[in-house]
């Protein structure tokens, strides 16, 4: 950061400040955001000889670019990481031309490195339905099996995210027939509770050995501290082993599952999208595998005609 003018890092600031107010962007997403453009500047700075102004910013040329990416690159950087780098500055620097009054072409005329998007296979629905039944058989202590039973249903039951169900409180118990979900960046959501997501959490509570406090987590280690992902990631890993499912069969996988089997049954993949807590219905396309004559006919199907 000690290249950076003190007008480039207060304009970051403003900028920053503004995507935590107007968006609700997440902590670690500010952290990301201000990691990745600051690394920018300093690179420009440096690149062009030494700390300078705002007006450099917007001289910044296609060449400029190029040079960016491929020292990124060059440092071992993904295409995934320098694609999501490049939004990053791009959003800054859509900001920075409209206060500013500048052409910001050469920025946001760069294109992205392409990558293939990686997401977790589903589990077949009888792998599924086992993964939780070898859950509540893996652990020689009741309560310890019947909570990761009950994480792994709202995973699967749920469509929740690990993080999402681990951050339940004692308050959420006994579950809701509608459960009210902070995702990420703040985003709220409601998602229905199936009656097997509600008796396996009313079974943990039951055999838990810790007093569920309103405000403290609802799933506990076997201390009695808050529960850990990597827990359950490794409770999911042994389930896997004895299964004989590949390495893709992840907690998140359950997730992944939870949509593409509501979406073969019928479901609707705009309430699908809503469901998943996903700002794009794009994202849920890719998330839910759909190919895109079925998205056509789902669209078809769901569209008002006159």
């Amino acid at each position: 950061m000690t290249l950076i003018s003190p007008a480039c890092r207060d304009a970051l600031q403003n900028w920053l400040d503004g995507r935590r107010a107007l968006a609700g962007a997440a902590d670690h997403t500010i952290t990301a955001y201000s990691r990745d453009v600051a690394g920018f500047l300093a690179f420009m700075a440096e690149h062009h000889g030494g700390g300078q102004g705002l007006a450099a910013l917007e001289r910044i040329t296609v060449s400029d670019m190029r040079a960016w990416m491929a020292r990124e690159r060059g440092e071992g950087l993904s295409s995934r990481s320098l694609a999501r780098k490049l939004s990053a500055v791009k959003s800054f620097y859509r900001w920075l031309a409209e206060r500013e009054g500048f052409e910001p072409t050469a920025v946001l005329s760069t294109r992205a490195p392409r990558f293939q998007r990686k997401l977790p296979r589903p589990l077949a629905e009888p792998a599924a339905r086992d993964v939780i039944d070898t859950m509540g058989m893996q652990s020689e202590t009741p309560w310890v099996a019947a909570r990761d039973v009950a994480v792994v249903t709202l995973l699967y039951g749920c469509g929740l995210r690990i993080s999402e169900a681990l951050g339940l409180t004692g308050a959420d118990a006994p579950l809701p027939q509608v459960l009210r979900i902070l995702g990420k960046g703040g985003k709220e959501r409601l998602v229905p509770v199936l009656p097997a997501a509600r008796d396996a959490v009313e079974n943990y509570t039951r055999l838990c050995p810790f007093k569920a406090e309103p405000t403290a987590p609802l799933f506990l280690g076997v201390r009695g501290g808050a529960l850990l992902p990597r827990a359950i990631q490794g409770a999911m890993a042994q389930a896997r082993m004895q299964l004989g499912l590949p390495s893709s069969a992840t907690p998140h996988a359950l997730r992944h599952s939870f949509a593409t089997h509501l979406l073969a049954a019928g479901g609707d993949l705009r309430a699908i999208q809503e469901l998943l807590g996903h700002a794009s219905l794009s994202t849920t396309q890719a998330y839910t595998g759909v190919e895109t004559a079925q998205l056509i006919e789902v669209y078809n199907r769901a569209h008002p005609r006159a």
